[in-house]
């Protein structure tokens, strides 16, 4: 028993209370987290490997008061149980995990985002503490290893390769803190990542899409009938070969190209690096929130990049977890609410991600990041398809690889197209052309969007393990660089 609530013997709200009890520090916050999920790969038309996973890990966050300040020591383990498991009767395992947080906290020197822990009653939308972790149903991947059966006979009639991975499961998140917070989140989080050849070819396309828009206790639904039918597709257009030469060209960006590119905008909007020169928001130090860009137009008018942790099939957790400190994230903050927040507005930078520490450094609202992103362009966005027929002359994108940071101050990212690009002319695919390189920044590609689609759900393809909580319209870039053709 523990702020008079009871708990059972080995259970994370146990686990919990009891690491609370036997800590000496001045404070402290602990997570414990219970996934549990499956996992399906396949490839050349053959199921590969299939696993059922299960993981227990606590973290321990310590805060030891000194004359310069608040220091932390944060130490996490996997397989801490309860009083019958592997931490034994007399909860060893548990007591030392707590002491080594202790030890680290002592140890280190002040901390600089140090708060004070946010108090009880202030876990807007948290689920029942009280609650077990939660099981993913009994059919597991079942429904959709029989839709991939399907997919795979056909696949062979038809003399095409099919290759992908599939992921589905459930998180759930214990937060407690000696401020009295008691919080529960139960998080669903899964992706298909599916890719088809040609036999006879080279010819090759990806598609993806994201499961984590189901509830906790439905099955991983996937319509990979329509994803084949989508890869059949895009094959056919690459029997015919098209040239393409390095230079500027009219594209067409997929949902999945956007997502990854708003991905790695958003891993840079942190106020931090905007104070310290170190991004594309850092502003002059003028009249733009104290050396940031807020308030400056960023983006064409009608643009809107969002996150709300109640987003209607993007539903995440409603308060910070976090398990450590970084620019864009800090232990103090644990069981802060969570709100809506604009980042970029009708085209207008209007926030970034900051810590309670970054907020008392901007003089700004404290903007923590949420667990989802949303770009929106207003109502009446054409889809990818009647994008294309409207489409003069250009190419269309489909998905992107491995992208990496070249300047930070610009965001200039270089990266590759893969599986599927093509050249539109008068509304019509005549033809795939080779894979390329190309160096853009994500907020130069948002500052030259000519046009805005309808937003979907989408799969970011390089970061489907970070961002599987997505929706993006396809774009119209007009002057995109198309640096040099890769080998393919």
């Amino acid at each position: 028993m523990s702020g008079g609530r009871a708990v059972r013997a080995g259970t994370p709200q146990e686990i919990a209370e009891r690491a609370l009890a036997a800590s000496r520090a001045d404070g402290c916050a602990v997570i414990v987290d219970e996934s549990d999920g499956s996992h399906l790969r396949w490839a050349g038309n053959t199921v590969t490997a299939a696993g059922h996973v299960r993981d227990h890990r606590v973290t321990v966050i310590a805060l030891a008061d000194g004359r310069g300040g608040t220091a932390t020591g944060v130490v996490t383990r996997h397989g801490v149980d309860g009083p019958n498991g592997t931490g034994g009767a007399d909860g060893d395992v548990l007591t030392g995990l707590v002491r080594a947080a202790e030890y680290a906290a002592r140890q280190g020197g002040s901390a600089e985002d140090a708060c004070p822990l946010p108090p009880a009653g202030g876990g807007q939308g948290s689920q029942d503490w009280s609650a077990p972790p939660a099981t993913p149903p009994a059919e597991g991947l079942g429904i959709l290893a029989d839709g991939l059966r399907t997919a795979i006979g056909q696949a062979r009639a038809e003399g095409r390769l099919l290759y992908g991975y599939a992921e589905h499961g459930l998180l759930s998140s214990y937060l407690a803190t000696t401020s009295g917070l008691r919080l529960c989140h139960v998080q669903p989080t899964g992706l298909v990542d599916l890719t088809a050849r040609a036999e006879d070819g080279d010819a090759t396309s990806w598609t993806g899409m994201s499961l984590s828009d189901r509830a906790p206790d439905e099955p991983p639904r996937a319509d990979l009938a329509a994803m084949d039918l989508r890869l059949r597709t895009r094959l056919g257009w690459a029997r015919r070969r098209a040239d393409l030469r390095p230079g500027r060209y009219e594209v067409l960006l997929s949902p999945s190209c956007v997502a990854d590119l708003m991905q790695h905008l958003y891993d840079a909007a942190g106020a931090k690096d905007a104070l310290d020169g170190r991004s594309p928001f850092s502003g002059d130090g003028g009249a733009h929130g104290g050396g940031l860009r807020i308030g400056e137009r960023v983006a064409p008018a009608g643009l809107t990049l969002s996150s709300d942790p109640g987003a209607a099939g993007l539903e995440c957790a409603p308060f910070v977890i976090a398990r450590s400190s970084g620019d864009t994230s800090s232990v103090f903050d644990n069981g802060l609410p969570l709100h809506p927040t604009n980042w970029i507005a009708d085209g207008v930078l209007t926030a970034l991600v900051q810590t309670r520490h970054t907020a008392r450094l901007t003089g700004l609202p404290a903007t923590p990041r949420v667990d989802n992103l949303r770009l929106d362009g207003g109502p009446g966005g054409r889809t990818l398809a009647e994008m294309v027929a409207g489409t003069e002359r250009g190419l269309l994108l489909t998905s992107l690889w491995y992208l990496r940071e070249v300047d930070p101050r610009s965001l200039t990212l270089t990266g590759l197209t893969r599986d599927g690009v093509y050249l539109v002319e008068n509304g019509e695919i005549v033809g795939a052309t080779r894979d390329f390189r190309f160096n853009e920044s994500p907020l130069g590609v948002l500052q030259r969007t000519v046009e805005t689609g309808r937003t979907e759900r989408a799969l970011p393809r390089e970061w489907d393990d970070g961002l599987t909580r997505a929706a993006m319209p396809p774009l119209r870039v007009g002057d995109f660089t198309v640096s040099a053709v890769s080998g393919r």
